[in-house]
């Protein structure tokens, strides 16, 4: 089965060793042509790398949609993997054998779910960027796609979800998904002004379409199974408690 796990990356960082299965991509290439990770550029055929900034790792995404030959095409990002290990160790990251025996029982492979507890996922979102966006996409999904908003709803009123646009996809369901996601988010950049916005709140697209995917998938009645999300770096934990609640009273993260 030929599957490419695309590894979005904006800089140099240690890849997986199985190069038939994973695919480094240097996202935003077209914004920095002078930057050379060897890596697959996002740049080439028919692309989106210059909104880098704007849908983040979904650049890697189109440019594997319109571009890539494969049975199977995934997602992952360059500290971020999958796998049916908890270890944060490049060599027990899901290989090849792995994933063709998932795919083998299921269509898609997801990372599990992240769950806030305390808050719904549209509480969570509005209190960390601004809210406009993810209003104006369900304002999309009621012109143009109507079935997915009782989905839509739902989505929002859950307190856990599919993050960090991570996926492993059989390519009709790849497809599909990629069809209707960038469709939807080019209405919604069409109705949006990010005037005066920070870097990271421009990045506006990449952080909706992260609702987006469970949207989907409850709208289509996908089933899919999920592995372990690892972040290959060590993550500052009380940090990041305190900044989910300073956001939650709608104070200034610690930086």
């Amino acid at each position: 089965m030929n599957i490419k796990i695309l590894v979005a990356a904006h800089k140099a960082y240690q890849m997986p060793a199985d190069h038939n299965l994973y695919l480094p991509v240097h996202v935003g290439k077209a914004l920095h042509p002078e930057l050379e990770l060897g890596y697959q550029g996002d740049n080439q055929g028919d692309n989106i790398s210059a909104k880098n900034s704007s849908y983040n790792e979904l650049t890697a995404m189109y440019w594997a949609w319109k571009n890539l030959d494969a049975d199977a095409i995934g997602l992952v990002h360059y500290r971020r993997h999958l796998s049916l290990s908890k270890q944060k160790d490049l060599a027990t990251i899901l290989n090849q054998q792995e994933v063709e025996n998932l795919l083998s029982k299921t269509d898609i492979i997801l990372p599990k779910k992240r769950n806030y507890y305390i808050e719904s996922n549209y509480k969570h979102y509005a209190h960390a960027h601004h809210v406009e966006p993810l209003d104006t996409a369900r304002a999309v999904l009621v012109e143009k796609y109507p079935r997915y908003v009782p989905a839509f709803d739902k989505v929002m009123k859950q307190t856990s979800a599919h993050m960090f646009n991570m996926f492993i996809m059989k390519r009709p369901q790849f497809d599909n998904y990629a069809s209707w996601l960038f469709d939807v988010l080019g209405e919604v950049e069409a109705k949006t002004d990010t005037t005066g916005w920070d870097d990271y709140e421009k990045r506006v697209y990449g952080f909706v379409s992260e609702l987006l995917l469970d949207v989907w998938l409850d709208t289509n009645d996908y089933q899919y199974t999920e592995v372990n999300f690892v972040h290959m770096e060590k993550q500052n934990w009380p940090k990041k408690i305190a900044n989910f609640l300073l956001r939650k009273v709608g104070m200034r993260e610690i930086q």
